[in-house]
């Protein structure tokens, strides 16, 4: 029995409804308001419907930058985003912005939040504050899975490598220029950071797949050419329609992923448009 199936097995709900959306990850949580000051009871539920969906939605939500702080700081520290900027009234808090006349997302391709950090993020909480009227909807994909469905001579071969991870891959630096002006970004060397490339969650003991097309560049000891091959199969693999989920976003919409064991990729179908998210960060620890 896997470790998802006995944190499913043993938590049952009373103060929460979980609907799964789809076969392998996300759940939208029902029943409760997250304006309010949340029991401990209650966080616990919320916690191991993350843990047990990889990502969970909340809808309806009419949560101010105050409550939504609050809300993160139930389930960890908030980290500082390494490349973006907060708010100037609330720092915490990472605007997210596509404006009309641009074309160009932030994120728009698959990838971990910051896994060129020497400690990536444990999660991310995005609060929509202004949408399109139709598209701008986000992929989720579980890594478990992707790891779990590699023949056993590929996870093998994975064991013992180590990807070079880094914030200056140009597929990444593409999604970022239209909106990141800011000064600290202009003036940064390259963040680069190496992790195992398959990980171990921290809570639930299970293998993750940690390689991703946004930021991993090679395995550590190889070439770039060396390395191209397994890792362009490892990008194809893990994001099959079968490991995935997608969020249509509404006002009022929350979405909580666990960064540790998900990918994510903000769909960029909404030209003319301006869409704007509120993005808080939570601190994690480093993978092994």
């Amino acid at each position: 029995m896997t470790n998802a199936a006995i944190i499913k097995e043993s938590m049952e709900y009373s103060r929460i409804q979980v609907e799964p959306v789809a076969g392998s990850l996300g759940a939208e949580i029902t029943g409760i308001d997250l304006a309010n000051d949340l029991d401990d009871g209650t966080i616990a539920e919320i916690r191991a419907a993350w843990l047990e969906n990889l990502v969970v939605f909340f809808r309806d939500q009419n949560i101010t930058p105050t409550q939504h702080i609050a809300f993160a700081k139930r389930f960890g520290d908030i980290a500082e985003d390494p490349v973006n900027d907060g708010l100037d009234e609330f720092p915490e808090i990472v605007p997210v912005i596509k404006l009309e006349h641009e074309t160009t997302n932030i994120g728009d391709i698959w990838h971990s939040d910051t896994a060129y950090v020497e400690t990536p993020p444990m999660g991310a909480i995005l609060c929509a504050r202004e949408l399109p009227p139709v598209g701008g909807d986000t992929l989720f994909a579980n890594m478990y899975a992707a790891y779990d469905t590699l023949s056993d001579s590929m996870k093998e071969i994975l064991s013992g490598l180590v990807g070079v991870n880094s914030s200056a891959k140009p597929d990444v630096i593409l999604t970022r220029k239209a909106r990141v002006k800011n000064k600290r970004q202009e003036e940064a060397e390259p963040l680069i950071n190496e992790h195992p490339v398959v990980r171990t969650h921290p809570e639930t003991g299970r293998k993750i797949l940690y390689v991703n097309f946004g930021h991993t560049l090679r395995f550590r000891g190889m070439s770039d050419e060396e390395s191209a091959p397994i890792l362009n199969y490892l990008f194809r693999h893990q994001v099959k329609a079968e490991f995935t989920c997608r969020f249509h976003w509404q006002p009022g919409s929350i979405a909580f992923w666990d960064n540790r064991a998900t990918q994510h990729n903000p769909v960029n179908d909404y030209h003319g448009y301006k869409r704007v998210m509120h993005r808080i960060t939570l601190a994690g620890d480093q993978p092994h």
